[in-house]
C-alpha cells in the first residue's frame, strides 16, 4: 500500500507593511487640502464677486468694498409755514325753529313745499279765520259799550261839580260819581286789551316764517285741527347760510387762541370732508367758550362759514383745520427726513461731491401733515435723505436714483468694471493694445464684436496650442 501523500502546506502570508508616520501626515494634509478646496469652491460659486463701491478703501463709508445704499433726497426749503390745528367738528345752524300755531283752528292752506328755501316773514300756512273774526267783533262791541258808559258818567260828573259849586248838592254824590268815572275808565281799558288780543289772534291765523332758511318735511296736512300744544308743529325751518361749526380746542392752546381773537386777528378755518381729501367750505374763527370741559380737557370753539354753495349740512361731522398763525421764512424739510434717536432729532445731510452722508443734529419746530420746521442745525438749500435712511450711518456712501456712486475709489456709473478689493493696481483690467495695432487700418476696420474678451482669449489659448500639437503629431 502506497503511503498517503500529504497535501503541500500553503505558503506563508507575508505580514502587512506598517504605514509610516510620514505617509499618514501626508494623507491627512491631502484630505484637509481637498476639503478646503471644496469649501472654497462652494463659497466662490454661491458668493459672486461684489462690484466696486463708491467709497474709498478704508474711508468713512464703512468696510472696504461695502456696497453703497440707494437713497432718496430732498432739499431744505425756506418758505412760510402755517401753524394748523386739526379737530373734529359738528355743523350747527345759527337758528333752527319749529313753527307751531299760536291759535287753535282748522288748517286751511299750506303754502310751502318740503325742502323749500323761505325768507323771514314769508307766509307758510293759514288757519280758518272766521272764529277769530267773530271774537274780534265781540271784543270791539264791548269796548264801544264801555266807552259809551264812560262818556255818560263824565257828563254826569261835570253836572254834579256845577251843582256843588252852587251848594245845591251834597259833596258825597260828587265823590261817588268821580269813582264811577274811574271805574268805567278801567273797564274801557280792559275792553281795548281784549280787542287787541282778538285782533292779534286773527293775525296768528296767518302762519309766517320767523327766520329764513330751509323748510323740513311737513308734519300736518290741510284739514287737520292744529293747536298751540302740538309737539310736531307745522314745519321746521333751519338756517343754512351762514352756518357754524363747533369743535374742541385743547386747553393748552385756548390762551393763545383767545389772545389772537381779542387782538382782532383773522384766523381762517377750512372744513374738510370725512376723507380729508376735499375742502367743503372756508370760513373764519368766530368765538371761544368761557370754560374748560373738565372731562376732556378741551374748550369749545365756533367757526362761521358763509355756506353759499350749501356744502355744509346741519349736524354733519367735518374735519376742521384752524390756521393759528403763519411762520415766515421757516426752513422746512419733509417729515420723512427727520429721524429720532436717543440723543434727539437728527437728519442725514448729503455730501454731493463725495456721495456720502453726514449725521446732523437738529432742533425741530412746528409741523404740518407733510413738512416739519427745522429751527437750528440746517441751512436752506442743503439736501437731506428722505428714503433709505434706516440703513445709513454717519459717513456712509450712497447712490442717488438714476445715477451711480461716483466717489473716490469707485468706478463711474455705466463705466468699466472695477478691480477686486485688495487687488493690485490694474488687476482685472485688459492690457492696453499697442499703438501700432491701434493705428493699423485692419484693426480699425474690424468690428468690435469680432474681438473676444480678454478673459475668454486667455482661457482658450492653451486649448488651441494643444490642438495644434496633436495635429502636428498626427
Amino acid at each position: 500500500m502506497a503511503p498517503t501523500e500529504k497535501p503541500p502546506l500553503p505558503a506563508a502570508t507575508p505580514a502587512a507593511r506598517p504605514i509610516s508616520r510620514r505617509a499618514r501626515w501626508l494623507g491627512a494634509l491631502l484630505a484637509v487640502l481637498a476639503l478646503g478646496g471644496t469649501g472654497w469652491l462652494a463659497w466662490h460659486l454661491t458668493h459672486p464677486e461684489a462690484p466696486a463701491t463708491a467709497g474709498a478703501p478704508g474711508g468713512p463709508g464703512g468696510r472696504r468694498g461695502a456696497p453703497a445704499t440707494t437713497v432718496g433726497v430732498a432739499s431744505a426749503e425756506r418758505a412760510p409755514l402755517p401753524v394748523i390745528l386739526d379737530a373734529l367738528g359738528t355743523v350747527t345752524p345759527q337758528a333752527s325753529v319749529r313753527v307751531r300755531p299760536q291759535v287753535s283752528g282748522v288748517l286751511e292752506k299750506v303754502l310751502f313745499k318740503e325742502g323749500q328755501m323761505v325768507r323771514a316773514g314769508e307766509l307758510l300756512a293759514t288757519i280758518d279765520p272766521r272764529p277769530l273774526e267773530l271774537a274780534l267783533m265781540q271784543a270791539s262791541g264791548q269796548r264801544q259799550q264801555g266807552e259809551a258808559q264812560l262818556a255818560s258818567a263824565r257828563v254826569t260828573l261835570a253836572r254834579f261839580k256845577t251843582l256843588l259849586a252852587q251848594d245845591s248838592i251834597a259833596r258825597q254824590e260828587v265823590d261817588t260819581q268821580e269813582a264811577l268815572v274811574r271805574q268805567l275808565e278801567g273797564t274801557v281799558t280792559i275792553n281795548k286789551a281784549n280787542e287787541g288780543t282778538a285782533r292779534l289772534n286773527l293775525g296768528y291765523a296767518r302762519v309766517t316764517a320767523p327766520v329764513g332758511g330751509r323748510v323740513g318735511l311737513r308734519t300736518v296736512d290741510v284739514g287737520n285741527v292744529v293747536s298751540t300744544g302740538d309737539a310736531g308743529g307745522i314745519a321746521v325751518i333751519t338756517q343754512l347760510s351762514p352756518i357754524d361749526v363747533v369743535f374742541a380746542v385743547p386747553q393748552d392752546l385756548a390762551g393763545a387762541l383767545q389772545q389772537r381773537a381779542v387782538a382782532g386777528a383773522l384766523m381762517p378755518v377750512t372744513a374738510l370732508d370725512r376723507t380729508r381729501a376735499n375742502a367743503l367750505e372756508t370760513g373764519t374763527f368766530a368765538s371761544l367758550d368761557n370754560q374748560v370741559d373738565t372731562t376732556t380737557g378741551t374748550v369749545k370753539a365756533k367757526a362761521r362759514f358763509a355756506n353759499q354753495a350749501l356744502a355744509l349740512f346741519p349736524s354733519q361731522f367735518v374735519n376742521v383745520q384752524l390756521t393759528l398763525r403763519t411762520i415766515e421764512n421757516a426752513i422746512t424739510v419733509p417729515v420723512a427726513a427727520l429721524r429720532h434717536g436717543n440723543e434727539g432729532d437728527f437728519v442725514y445731510v448729503l455730501n454731493a461731491a463725495e456721495r456720502t452722508v453726514s449725521l446732523r443734529r437738529v432742533q425741530r419746530g412746528q409741523a404740518t401733515a407733510d413738512r416739519v420746521q427745522v429751527v437750528s442745525g440746517l441751512q436752506a438749500g442743503e439736501q437731506v435723505i428722505t428714503e433709505g435712511a434706516d440703513r445709513l450711518k454717519d459717513g456712509a456712501s450712497v447712490t442717488l436714483p438714476g445715477g451711480g456712486a461716483n466717489g473716490p475709489g469707485g468706478a463711474p456709473a455705466g463705466g468699466k468694471r472695477g478691480r477686486r478689493p485688495g487687488a493690485p493696481e490694474g488687476a482685472g483690467l485688459a492690457p492696453a493694445a499697442p499703438a501700432s495695432a491701434a493705428s493699423s487700418p485692419s484693426a480699425a476696420e474690424a468690428p468690435a464684436a469680432a474681438l473676444p474678451p480678454a478673459s475668454a482669449t486667455d482661457a482658450a489659448g492653451p486649448r488651441r496650442h494643444r490642438r495644434a500639437s496633436e495635429a502636428q503629431g498626427a
